[in-house]
């Protein structure tokens, strides 16, 4: 009987060192996501589940500063040597205004030249549960809305041709 109590704490000292060797291996071995990771998860999460409202392009403008007061700042050389590229817009839900910026310098690539045009409609994805959480742009989304091509040319109607062939001005005899 003695005999069993001993395996049994062996065994139960075994599983516990098994256990803390495989936790250690794990919290060595585990990277944590990266902060661009995390945001392009948070752009995927919002086109899979967000809604849809109409929103507006206030500016686009390129920074080399993150933060307002100088020690939370970083510059140029810490984000590898290129300028932010940050995205503002406003929008409104249930009566409530929200000027929102989004940084789309990891989407530069997805943009064609002189496609966010500042001042003219966009859409915008959200988080019902909290709209402040918002994007106009992610990997496989576009909130923006490309400029009105023009209109193909309309066949001309019998009223029209009559028309134009009664304004035309005759000749004076003589």
């Amino acid at each position: 009987m003695q005999h069993l109590a001993q395996t049994a704490q062996w065994t139960a000292l075994i599983a516990i060192l098994l256990l803390a060797v495989g936790a250690l291996v794990w919290l060595l071995g585990h990277r944590r996501p990266t902060p661009e990771e995390i945001e392009r998860e948070r752009r995927l999460r919002l086109v899979s589940y967000g809604r849809l409202v109409d929103g507006i392009l206030l500016d686009l403008m390129e920074t080399d500063r993150i933060g307002t007061d100088r020690t939370a700042a970083q510059s140029i050389a810490s984000t590898g040597g290129t300028a932010r590229l940050m995205l503002l817009y406003q929008y409104e839900i249930a009566g409530v205004n929200y000027e929102c910026a989004q940084e789309i310098t990891a989407l530069r690539d997805n943009l064609l030249p002189g496609q966010i045009q500042v001042g003219l409609p966009c859409s915008v994805r959200y988080q019902p549960g909290s709209p402040e959480n918002s994007i106009v742009l992610a990997e496989t989304w576009s909130g923006l809305r490309s400029l009105a091509a023009p209109r193909p040319a309309q066949p001309e109607s019998p009223f029209h041709r009559e028309r134009r062939r009664l304004a035309r001005p005759t000749r004076a005899l003589g």
